[in-house]
Parts: structure tokens; C-alpha cells; sequence
């Protein structure tokens, strides 16, 4: 059984251990966006390392690196890009936006209106974007990763039931731990000291060893039984009362490619319930909508998810 996919673990891990201090959790979420080649939105309060998150994985990859700043102005030509006429040659020549790169950090994309946000969806889905009469492709590892406070509303537009299909997984960040947090207060409590500067110490890893983790993953094995479990899930969240909006069959494939690479960690040649209940938190949670009853009491999207994870049989 090919260790690739649990080699690359490690090496992303050591990598951008070099920078950010107590994400193992969320580094590992970020492996199985990479060789499942989904998106990520990356939630949390302001401060807890979310951009630099993002610039460290571009630095570890190698790849082109552009950041989006969503604002209320923000419009769609302004992350596609334009045509501007070029006087020498007399023609209109297209300049591409930030969108044409291979790791794209979108910083507050719900602070971006929802005609920009909409510009996002075919990037996100086809990985290439229609500009007038032209389709352009996107780079091969093209992937988004967004950041949102879910605790800030005002001057914000919540992001459709579309763009949140889009990302494979959302990982929560919160407040890191007291024994990492003194960890950082150490290394970066200087004057002089900068954690963004501090990313030249990043290597980069061989970009070969993500296309041998993909293959690894297609071969794991996927039993009809398995299969099954994930459809019952998937109808589980259709039939929640608690739940104005279940999975969509995007979602489940989310599930079923991230409880893959799960397994590859294992370096196990079949998937196990256990894998897809792993990765079911990230996959499903940002899916969910809950009923207006539901918000008023209280209910998380993580609570109904575990109910979910609970209450649905599982295959012998």
C-alpha cells in the first residue's frame, strides 16, 4: 500500500510547523482539500492566523500566491480580470485578475457583494473562467481558500447555498491552546519578530508527491455497503427536522473523496464508517441550513451533524 498520501501529511505538516504553532487538525483538513482538489473556508474570530494559514500552504506548494480582499465594492472584474486595449497592437488584450493563480486566499469573502461572490462559482466548480466569447483555464492545483468571522454581521452578505456547496470543507478555528499560545508569544513576541517574514523559512515540497497522494487515494477501495451508509446519511440530513436543507450529491462525493484520503492516512487499502465519521464535522456542517426553530433555540450545526452521525446505522 503507497504511503504517499501520509508522506505528504508529514511534510506539509513539518512545513508549515515552521510557521504556525498548534494546527495539526486544520493542516490535516488541508491535505484532504489538496488531493481531493476542493476548496476550503476557513472560519474564526479576527487574529488567530487564518491569512498567514493560507500564504504558508502557497509558500509549501511552490505555486503562484494572489490574495482577494472582499470588500462592498469589490467587483467581478476585479478578481477575473479585464480587456484593455493595447495601443501598439490595436486590439483589446485580456489582463487576468488575481483568480489566475494556484492558491487563491479570498480575506472576508462575506464581506464581498453577491454579484462578486456569484463570479466565484464557476472558478470554484469548472476551474476555469468565461470571459465574453472566451473560456480560460485555471491553474491544474488551482484552490480557494476563504476566511469569514461567523461572530461579525454588519457590512457582511451571507454566502449562498451555492458558494457554500462549492467548498469541500470548512474548518473551524478557534482559540489555540494555552501551551501552543505560549508558543507563540515566545517565537513571535519580539519587537523585531514577524511570523509573515518568518515564511522564508518554509521549503517547498515536491509538487510530484500530491499527483502520486491522488493516485493513492483512487485506489483505495469503497464497498457497496459503505456506499450505502453515505446515502443514508445523505437522506438523514434530507429528512432532519431540525434541517431546512440537507446534503446535495456534491456533498456526499465531498464526503466519500475526503473519507478516501482518511484511509490513505491509515495507509489502509478500504474505507471504514469510522473514516467518514471523521471528516463528516468538515464536510457537512457549513451545508446544513437549520429551520428558523432551530436558530431560535440555539441549535449548532456541529450539534445536528453528531445527531446525524448517531442516529444513522451502521454498516456491519
Amino acid at each position: 500500500m503507497s504511503t504517499a498520501i501520509r508522506d505528504l501529511r508529514d511534510q506539509l505538516t513539518q512545513e508549515l510547523g515552521r510557521v504556525l504553532i498548534g494546527v495539526d487538525a486544520s493542516v490535516e483538513a488541508l491535505v484532504i482539500a489538496l488531493i481531493a482538489r476542493g476548496h476550503v473556508l476557513v472560519q474564526g474570530v479576527p487574529g488567530l492566523g487564518k491569512t498567514l494559514f493560507a500564504k504558508a500552504l502557497a509558500r509549501a506548494l511552490g505555486g503562484e500566491f494572489k490574495r482577494i480582499q472582499g470588500t462592498a465594492d469589490l467587483m467581478p472584474s476585479d478578481i477575473i480580470g479585464v480587456h484593455v486595449f493595447d495601443e501598439a497592437a490595436r486590439n483589446f488584450a485580456f489582463r487576468p485578475g488575481p483568480l489566475f493563480a494556484d492558491v487563491v486566499l479570498v480575506d472576508e469573502i462575506n464581506r464581498a457583494g453577491p454579484k462578486t461572490q456569484s463570479a466565484l462559482l464557476e472558478a470554484m466548480e469548472e476551474r476555469q473562467v468565461s470571459v465574453e466569447r472566451s473560456v480560460l483555464p485555471l491553474p491544474a492545483d488551482f484552490i480557494v481558500l476563504a476566511t469569514q468571522n461567523p461572530r461579525e454581521f454588519e457590512g457582511t452578505f451571507p454566502l449562498p447555498e451555492s458558494q457554500l456547496d462549492r467548498f469541500m470543507l470548512r474548518i473551524d478555528m478557534g482559540y489555540p491552546a494555552r501551551s501552543a499560545e505560549t508558543l507563540i508569544l515566545s517565537r513571535y513576541g519580539g519587537v523585531l519578530a514577524a511570523a509573515h517574514t518568518a515564511l522564508e523559512a518554509i521549503t517547498v515540497i515536491d509538487r510530484a508527491l500530491l499527483g502520486e497522494a491522488r493516485v493513492a487515494a483512487e485506489r483505495i477501495h469503497v464497498s457497496e455497503a459503505l456506499s450505502g451508509y453515505l446515502l443514508d446519511l445523505a437522506a438523514a440530513t434530507r429528512e432532519h427536522p431540525r434541517l431546512a436543507l440537507g446534503l446535495s450529491t456534491r456533498g456526499v462525493l465531498a464526503l466519500l473523496k475526503a473519507a478516501r484520503v482518511v484511509a490513505g492516512l491509515r495507509v489502509s487499502e478500504f474505507v471504514t464508517p469510522d473514516d467518514v465519521k471523521q471528516v463528516a464535522p468538515w464536510i457537512l456542517a457549513h451545508r446544513l441550513v437549520l429551520t428558523p426553530e432551530a436558530t431560535l433555540e440555539g441549535v449548532s450545526d456541529a450539534q445536528v451533524v453528531q445527531h446525524l452521525l448517531a442516529m444513522t446505522p451502521v454498516p456491519r
